[in-house]
């Protein structure tokens, strides 16, 4: 079970660290480029449902943070489950 949990926490991680790169890339690349698109394809479908009830508050899009915040609640909750059915 422990290694299953390191398994779950680093998928999370990894994709915790693609909606960094994604909100990073959406200031600097253009929404057209294959590099960006190829990112938003895997993060988007996780931020809109959030954009839906968290829309731009002047100008800015809270939906990665909200999204890397709610990420790391789940892996924390995960983690504890697997821990204790472990042992």
């Amino acid at each position: 079970m422990l290694l299953l949990a390191q398994i779950v926490h680093r998928i999370i991680q990894i994709f915790i660290l693609v909606i960094v790169i994604q909100a990073i890339l959406s200031y600097f690349m253009s929404p057209f480029d294959p590099i960006r698109r190829f990112i938003d394809r895997i993060v988007n479908p996780f931020l809109n449902p959030i954009r839906r009830v968290l829309p731009p508050l002047g100008g800015l899009d809270f939906s990665p943070f909200v999204l890397i915040i709610l990420l790391t609640i789940i892996d924390s909750i995960l983690t504890r489950i697997f821990i204790s059915l472990s042992g």
